[in-house]
């Protein structure tokens, strides 16, 4: 029996019975893999006269070292500066001019480019990719252009952001070993010393066919799919697999501060950051669960009982998707006349409570019923479709995990989330980051 989102969803009570013709199911997706390693994978979706594609290369922040931290991001602005057939620019100009756009994005355990364009221009955007892939001119003028535009993304970046400012901080103190201490962004002494031979290895390492999935939606047809992948993509050599990333983050043993002096913040910032394990784990839908608990909407944890009674301006909570351990986020600022360590009490008495009381049946029914809306939305266009069927293919394995996801978040109880904050949420296992004017004088 095939099972589609929309029904898993409908079971549960939470759609519309006309949505179901707009339903997605695992037998939908095609895929191949080219004799160089690339894998591709084809949604066929003629609801609109349109096509996307999307291209996860399996490379971020955690594949650096030090001494070219950020080097990731850079091939974000990199691989649109010029390539054998269309010098600069022109990637963006042929695609505008056949009706199409794109974007990118880059986090700590991938790259990913997305295209979207009218279906009949889906040649052009095969014949733009394969030239990027294959032979992306790394000149020295257009490297330190971008260099500029990168060194001055991350001082604005952290000056506009006190979360970034703290994440940065953050993740330095709670990881010892693995490459996620460092921000996607990367070090200011790294970004400054890359050298042309660190890029040109890094994109051949890194670029090559056998380290990407490719999810193309929309108004196409697998036998056209295949045909121009074989013209485009097949000729492309695969290279020596990167190198697997062999450091294991050791178990933190007590609770680790730090302190981030700001001298334009008006009010003090808070972030808590708690080791969690990796996408793939049986806790992870529990914990997702757990963090809308705490922060999505007006009747969160947080909201009644840090906004609502005027201790924090804000409180939020952010948990990435992430193929190693990473760390489960909570961050609150302060309103005016409340110090650091009240808002620090407080972000931790409601995790506490959690840990200790647990949750009422309706509120978990709440936000599993939020998370299963916003899964279901997030399939109903073909850019939603691309994004999340390799998000899930990178994240979890296989793209056959995105359709266990609805039961899985249903299976869960209020015991598992009581359990998860009880086993991840704790003392130990916290990291605390304060961005204030002024440190507060120690008792």
């Amino acid at each position: 029996m095939k099972r589609t989102l929309s029904a898993l969803v409908l079971a549960m009570g939470l759609l519309n019975p006309l949505s179901q013709a707009q339903a997605t199911t695992a037998e939908d997706i095609k895929s191949f893999t080219l004799a160089n390693g690339m894998k591709i994978m084809v949604l066929e979706d003629s609801s609109i006269p349109n096509a996307n594609m999307y291209l996860f290369w399996k490379v971020g922040s955690r594949n650096e070292v030090p001494g070219i931290t950020g080097i990731s991001h850079f091939f974000e602005h990199m691989m649109f500066n010029g390539s054998k057939k269309y010098g600069p620019k022109m990637f963006d100009r042929t695609m505008e001019a056949e009706g199409g756009a794109n974007n990118a994005y880059t986090t700590e355990d991938m790259t990913v480019y997305t295209d979207w364009f009218p279906a009949n221009a889906l040649e052009t955007m095969f014949d733009l990719e394969a030239d990027r892939i294959a032979n992306l001119d790394i000149n020295p003028e257009m490297v330190e252009s971008e260099r500029g535009v990168v060194q001055s993304e991350r001082s604005t970046g952290l000056e506009n952001s006190n979360w970034n400012t703290l994440e940065g901080e953050i993740k330095g103190v709670a990881f010892l070993a693995h490459p996620y201490s460092w921000s996607v962004i990367g070090h200011e002494s790294d970004i400054a010393a890359w050298t042309l031979e660190d890029l040109v290895q890094y994109h051949k390492t890194y670029y090559a066919p056998n380290n990407a999935v490719v999810v193309i939606a929309g108004d196409v047809k697998l036998a056209q799919v295949k045909a121009l992948a074989d013209k485009y993509f097949a000729p492309i050599p695969a290279q020596t697999p990167p190198k697997a990333i062999r450091t294991v983050e050791p178990e933190q043993k007590g609770e680790r501060r730090t302190f981030v002096q700001k001298a334009s913040v008006s009010t003090p910032n808070v972030m808590l950051a708690y080791h969690i394990p990796a996408a793939t784990h049986a806790d992870f839908y529990a914990l997702d669960l757990l963090s809308s608990i705490l922060s999505q909407g007006n009747s969160s944890r947080l909201y009644q009982a840090l906004v609502d009674k005027q201790v924090a301006l804000e409180a939020q909570t952010y948990m990435p998707m992430s193929v190693d351990p990473n760390l489960f986020y909570v961050m609150g600022v302060a309103t005016p006349e409340v110090k650091a360590s009240t808002l620090e009490r407080a972000l931790i008495e409601q995790i506490d409570a959690i840990a200790t009381n647990g949750v009422s049946q309706q509120e978990l029914d709440k936000v599993k019923n939020i998370k299963l809306m916003d899964f279901y939305r997030a399939m109903e266009t073909i850019n939603g479709k691309a994004n999340t069927i390799g998000t899930y293919e990178m994240y979890f394995g296989s793209y056959d995990k995105l359709f266990n996801a609805p039961e899985a978040y249903n299976k869960v109880t209020s015991a598992d989330i009581q359990r998860v904050a009880q086993t991840y949420l704790r003392k130990s296992n916290r990291t605390v980051a304060v961005l204030a004017a002024n440190e507060e004088n120690s008792q």
